[in-house]
């Protein structure tokens, strides 16, 4: 199983840090494994570096995906959704800090889901603890300068 978070990082931090993702990732991985005031700490750091999730809108973009696909259900403040007969699961849940993210099977499932949430803003980066496996659901992209 895969267990993600889903944060919005602030666009500031998300252009400086791109490419180095790695960065936050270690950041969620210590506040996660912290205790007592370095945790605090953390939690300030992280406060810093994101912003709330705008729950309402994704609710709505969520709602548009629940429309065109009969495999989508809605249930107790969780959005499932089934691909292939049972082949690709994914659960998500909206919170203000964070999305959180269950997903087993292949990636199809999830994958509608970050497609999903991508369309409403770049600063979403997906964070899988336990598998230490971490990105942009929609990278950003460098400009070059000639």
């Amino acid at each position: 199983m895969r267990n993600y978070r889903i944060y919005l990082i602030e666009d500031e931090f998300a252009r400086h840090f791109y490419g180095r993702e790695r960065l936050f990732f270690n950041l969620f991985l210590e506040y996660t494994n912290s205790s007592g005031s370095q945790k605090g700490i953390l939690q300030k750091q992280i406060e810093y570096i994101t912003r709330a999730i705008p729950v309402a809108a994704l609710r709505n973009i969520l709602e548009k995906l629940s429309m065109r696909n009969k495999d989508f259900l809605y249930k107790d403040g969780v959005y499932y959704l089934e691909k292939r007969a049972g082949k690709s699961r994914a659960a998500l849940q909206l919170g203000k800090e964070f999305i959180a993210l269950q997903a087993e099977g292949n990636f199809e499932a999830e994958t509608s889901f970050f497609e999903c949430i991508r369309k409403y803003d770049s600063g979403f980066l997906a964070i899988d603890l336990e598998n230490n496996r971490y990105g942009w659901l929609k990278p950003v992209k460098e400009r070059k300068f000639v």
